[in-house]
């Protein structure tokens, strides 16, 4: 019962989106979900982020952040699908082109696009910005992506995998605490880790919390065909430098003359994909840091390896522990954490496990191939 109203920034200019293969230009709005009154609904997920954004800037930090997503492509003239080629490159520059001008004039500032490591498979990624203004960009990447293909003829899918036997499609979630006057202070040099107190005590929250976090930032039943140990997805709850099987790493920086490496260390979420709400990935990353910062926690160990090959007693040494096997189990893992399932307020928890519970009913019997190619066609 009742009624909601999705409302822009009254000071908010829009969003361009140019015209190009024959479709007209479109001026679009980010919008927040309010009550008829104009007061904020406890269920949209973009005030969700912009709360805890203010409870982190209480405790004296603010986030930058980046999406990198990627996509698989379909339908291009000439396409060989070979992995990281020139000549699939070259096959789809018209496109490729496109969506650069595209999301360039859309103000998502876009760095590059290249073809990765699947086949059809491309990663496009976008510079790094303000945490609520990342997550806009992540939308506005998904939606011009899709229809720069549809325009060009062929099909872009940012499911996380579309083939089970193949490589699936991840959304790498690159971010950096910030001080008080918007400059990166996630480095200590001196650290094995090469990252501070606050932003180890915020990785530690983000590892603590993994688990339930998994039902939110992966949360198709086809996330967990992906998020297998050994797929440069995340299997366990590990943290690692510059591990691409760590579910939070500190990524590599570039060690050339001149160039500050500690204005470059950052931190980069590996369990997500793009099936979640970009607003409620990085609202759960916030609040579970900040349960991190406000514990003190002290930074993970560092996993020196592929964390599947671990054994055991090294595991539980260094506290890693297999992530959620399937979205029933990543949900269950939600609803016994209390401290994750309060992030959720009314009524987004009860609307968000029942569309989750439903949505596992409608793909209940298909086989995984099935699986993928319904969400491939959503997605």
């Amino acid at each position: 019962l009742g009624d909601l109203r999705i409302m822009a920034d009254p000071d908010d200019p829009g969003i361009h989106i140019a015209a190009t293969q024959g479709a007209p230009p479109l001026t679009v709005f980010l919008c927040d979900v309010r009550n008829t009154d104009g007061s904020e609904w406890t269920g949209c997920p973009r005030t969700l982020l912009r709360r805890a954004l203010a409870d982190l800037k209480e405790a004296g930090f603010g986030l930058d952040a980046s999406f990198e997503h990627e996509f698989l492509l379909s339908g291009v003239p000439g396409a060989r699908k070979i992995p990281f080629s020139f000549h699939d490159l070259r096959a789809a520059q018209a496109f490729c082109g496109d969506l650069v001008s595209a999301l360039g004039r859309a103000g998502t500032a876009p760095e590059m696009i290249l073809p990765e490591y699947g086949a059809g498979q491309f990663e496009v990624t976008v510079k790094p910005t303000q945490a609520l203004a990342a997550a806009d960009r992540a939308v506005l990447v998904r939606d011009i992506t899709r229809d720069v293909a549809r325009l060009h003829g062929v099909s872009a899918t940012f499911a996380p995998i579309v083939d089970p036997t193949a490589v699936g499609n991840g959304v790498h979630v690159h971010f950096s605490l910030t001080g008080p006057d918007g400059g990166n202070v996630t480095a200590d040099l001196s650290q094995p880790s090469e990252i501070g107190a606050a932003a180890g005590s915020f990785a530690a929250g983000i590892i603590r919390h993994l688990p339930a976090i998994c039902a939110v930032t992966a949360p198709s039943v086809i996330s967990y065909l992906r998020l297998t140990p050994h797929r440069w997805s995340a299997g366990y709850t590990a943290f690692g430098h510059r591990n691409r099987e760590a579910a939070v790493r500190v990524c590599p920086t570039v060690d050339l003359p001149g160039r500050d490496r500690a204005k470059q260390i950052h931190l980069e979420f590996r369990a997500a994909d793009a099936c979640a709400s970009p607003y409620l990935v990085l609202a759960m990353l916030v609040r579970a840091g900040l349960e991190g910062l406000r514990a003190g926690l002290p930074t993970p160990p560092v996993c020196p390896i592929d964390p599947a090959d671990l054994s055991a007693e090294e595991a539980e040494r260094l506290g890693i522990r297999r992530l959620p096997d399937s979205l029933p189990a990543a949900l269950s893992a939600l609803t016994r954490d209390e401290v994750a399932l309060s992030w959720l307020p009314e009524p987004m928890r009860s609307a968000y496990l029942g569309m989750k519970r439903m949505e596992m009913g409608m793909v209940e019997g298909l086989d995984p191939a099935a699986m993928c190619a319904r969400y491939a066609a959503v997605y």
